[in-house]
Order: C-alpha cells, then structure tokens, then sequence
C-alpha cells in the first residue's frame, strides 16, 4: 500500500497543499497516529485497504503525530487516533479510536461523493429546465445503478413538487426516512411545498391585493399574497406580510404567520441577513 496513489504520508512541509487545497479536488482523510498507539497500529491498515477499495474517491493521508507535533497541536489531536475528513479545506467529520470496519464505512458514506450522484444533479437540472419525464428517466438509472443512494427519496419528493402534484410531494416528505428528520434541506424544501399548497385554487395577487386594499383584516388574502412572493423569490415582501400576519392573527391558520416566516428562514439558512433582521423583528413582536 506505500506506493497507493490513494494513499501518502504527509508533514507540515506539504499539508496544506496535500489537505487543505486538495480537499477542493476530492476529500481527504487524515489519520493523526504514532507507533506507539496499538489501536493506531490496527486502524492504519484498514484505513489503507478501504483507500483502495474506494478507488480514489477519498484520498488517506497520513500523519505521524510523534514527528509532526506542530501540526498535531494546530488541529486539536488529544488522542489517537484521531481521524478527521477535510472537504473544500475545513474539517468536516472526525472520529476518534480504532473504530470496527463497518462504522468507518458508514463515516465515509455519508460524505463521499457517489457515481450516481451526478446523475441526480442531472435530474435536477432537468426538472428545472421543465422536462419532468427527462429527471424520471435520470433518476430510474440512478436507482438501479445505485439503489443504496440515500438522496433518492429526496429527489423523488423534488419531481414532484416540480410536476405540481404537490399534495403527493407532501405525503412524499412526510413519509422520508428518519434521517432527513432534521436535515435543513429538506426543512426548507417542506416550507416551499407547504407555500405551494396554499395558493392552489388561490386567487392571483392582484385580486388578492385589492381584497388586502378592502380589508387589512382578511388574513387568508394575506397569507396567499406571501406564498405567491415566497414562490417567486420576493421573499422580504413576503417575510413583511408575514410578520403583520402574526401581529394582526395569531390565530390564523394556527399561527400560521410565525409558522410561514420560520419556514422562510428554512429556505434562506441561517447566514442571510434577511433571516437576522426579521427574526429580530418577529422576536420583538412576541415578546
């Protein structure tokens, strides 16, 4: 394994440009050992052996923390061995111990990339082209080249949101498996449907508008007027019509103005500075 293209030792000298640039390449694992460490000693091998296994899909570098003491400090190293996983130069996971065979590849499953995950990508481009039967096709490949891939059900719920059966795309999420229980995608794709299903049948916003004009008290106009910003993109408009929601009705919809504008956070992340400046202002309007 010591002339492994997937496989190399690295020291102060070269791990930025072995780790840290090349984690923008493809992930690197690095396992943090010493000849000391017994569990290191029966990690190290393993390691190695799923490196070639994986063909290249991760790269495994190594890194002797009794010669490298410097780099074992910089990242925290406490114990060994310690392992940690760089993508696009930050560390991303670790686990610490001689971890059984099974384990480590479930931690390297849930951030390697997979053969047909470009294919989903496609899928996606497809439907938003507009080509519904182009993403089925796409995704029908990608389940039978590789049934395991764990963001096909997601996927499937995507197709159809964008075929505009969006009650089935609700039974769809709320049926994903325990694991997207607290997955942020999926909280912001479950906001967009839920804005979706509330304008089906719904007026257009210039009705909806001039019912608003007519009475500031009709929450439904309201709500309907910030799913249709929400959908198209305008979401401060929206997160104000929501929040003069909650102000005005907090029984609508069963809060369904704080609701709307927490499902907009979904959608925005955390980072946006939309999200700080409304949640500020929905937390003054609470309290």
């Amino acid at each position: 394994m010591s002339h492994s293209p997937h496989v190399v030792t690295v020291t102060a000298a070269n791990f930025h440009a072995v780790v840290i640039e090349g984690s923008y390449e493809r992930p690197v694992l690095v396992d943090f050992w010493a000849d000391w460490c017994a569990p290191c000693r029966m990690l190290m091998p393993m390691l190695a052996k799923l490196a070639e296994q994986y063909g290249g899909r991760f790269l495994l570098a190594k890194v002797d923390t009794e010669a490298e003491q410097a780099l074992a400090a910089q990242f925290g190293i406490r114990s060994l061995p310690t392992v940690q996983l760089f993508r696009n130069g930050q560390v991303v996971d670790q686990f610490m111990g001689a971890l059984p065979e099974p384990q480590v590849r479930e931690f390297l499953d849930r951030h390697l990339p997979r053969a047909s995950d470009g294919l989903l990508q496609q899928a996606e481009a497809a439907m938003a082209g507009g080509d519904p039967a182009g993403a089925r096709a796409l995704i029908d490949r990608a389940r039978a080249e590789d049934p395991d891939n764990k963001r096909l059900p997601l996927i499937e719920v995507r197709l159809l949101a964008s075929s505009g059966e969006i009650a089935k795309a609700l039974e769809a999420i709320d049926g994903l498996p325990l694991e997207f229980v607290s997955d942020p995608e999926v909280a912001a794709l479950r906001g967009q449907l839920n804005f979706a299903a509330a304008i089906e049948g719904a007026p257009g916003e210039t009705e909806l508008n001039a019912r608003l004009d007519a009475d500031p008290r009709d929450s439904e106009a309201r709500y309907q007027i910030a799913a249709h910003r929400v959908l198209r993109g305008d979401y401060e408009r929206a997160l104000e019509h929501l929040l003069e929601l909650m102000k005005r009705d907090r029984a609508y919809g069963e809060d369904a103005g704080r609701k709307g504008m927490l499902a907009v956070f979904d959608l925005l992340g955390g980072g946006n500075d939309l999200v700080a400046r409304y949640r500020a202002k929905m937390m003054t309007a609470l309290y």
